[in-house]
């Protein structure tokens, strides 16, 4: 009997371990790659090479690496319908990222804003690996045929090469690579930095700036009452006029499904320090549950390692079926998995 079910379209997604998980990535990442078990194909890569471009603590990132699993598995993630691994435990990551620095330009990768910003951050260790950040990138996704990748506005551009790049390389050497398209959530908010609400919610930012999905309840309480809105003291969407107010709005939407008009008339002058313990408590009931869970998992080491195991093994299985295909067509010797 012939099975005429479509294949799944894959997606994939990396995320750096270092510094700590934010709200902002709970909503606008971990949350909806729950709801995408089932329709699609999905990989998700702990993407500690990216993690190295900056001087690391070495028993520190293999902890964050850990962390940054627990975390995944916590907020819902069944490791049976996703692929769960680290990036440097399918090798062929970084093959692939040599093989594809090969057909990048100078130019592509000079006029990459994150290079830009990060040099300016790192200035004493501007390193070519920071430079060539952006085709790693690429080969993350083009390994494993995806044909969606969940971006922000921050990674367009590192979406932009990738595809230039498998069209460079399809071009040469026939239809090797899937050509990546953006993906774009059906549900999601953009979380922005609580001390600049212009600016979108980063762990890499000041730990005043973002609340960890990791931040006991106090320190949520903390850190949200002392977020920046203005005098107006008025609970009113406003991005353009009012971000501080509105980023708080959006994140209590985000979680508790009301709309902004619902939200407005709830605390239509209750004032910002009422508004700004119900977003609190939203966060932290949202928050607490995946705590929880995370203390369990990040105990039970047995579990996190076979969750590696299994992650690294079906990873590195696809990776090597298109590696295969890669060192064939440029002429170099095939590997034995």
């Amino acid at each position: 009997m012939e099975n005429n079910q479509t294949p799944k379209k894959r997606i994939f997604s990396g995320i750096q371990p270092t510094g700590n998980l934010t709200l902002g990535n709970y909503i606008g990442a971990l949350r909806n790659f729950k709801l995408l078990e089932n329709e699609y194909d999905c990989l998700y890569s702990i993407v500690d090479l990216h993690a190295i471009t900056v001087r690391q603590n070495p028993a520190e990132l293999r902890k964050a690496c850990l962390r940054t699993m627990a975390i995944f598995l916590a907020s819902g993630l069944d490791p049976e319908k996703n692929i769960i691994y680290f990036q440097s435990q399918a090798p062929q990551h970084a093959e692939l990222g040599w093989i594809l620095d090969c057909f990048t330009y100078m130019g592509e990768l000079s006029r990459m804003t994150q290079f830009k910003d990060k040099s300016a951050k790192h200035a004493d260790n501007i390193n070519c690996g920071l430079f060539a950040y952006p085709t790693l990138m690429a080969a993350d996704i083009l390994l494993y045929m995806t044909d969606l990748v969940p971006i922000g506005a921050d990674q367009k551009q590192h979406l932009e090469l990738a595809r230039d790049l498998a069209q460079r390389f399809n071009a040469i050497y026939g239809d090797v690579f899937v050509v990546p398209e953006p993906y774009i959530p059906k549900v999601g908010a953009r979380v922005m930095s609580l001390q600049e609400p212009t600016r979108k919610m980063s762990k890499s930012d000041p730990e005043d700036t973002y609340i960890a999905i990791l931040d006991k309840p106090e320190i949520i309480r903390k850190k949200m009452r002392r977020a920046v809105t203005d005098s107006d003291n008025m609970v009113r969407f406003d991005p353009e006029n009012h971000a501080g107010i509105s980023n708080l709005m959006s994140i209590m939407s985000a979680l508790t499904g009301k709309t902004m008009d619902e939200i407005t008339n709830e605390y239509d002058g209750r004032g910002y320090g009422v508004f700004k313990d119900a977003v609190a408590d939203a966060v932290i009931s949202v928050l607490e549950p995946i705590q929880k869970e995370y203390d369990r998992i990040s105990a039970d080491k047995a579990y996190l390692e076979s969750v590696m195991v299994d992650g690294r093994e079906r990873a590195q299985s696809i990776a090597y079926r298109t590696m295969l295909k890669v060192r064939k067509k440029v002429g170099l010797a095939p590997m034995k998995l």
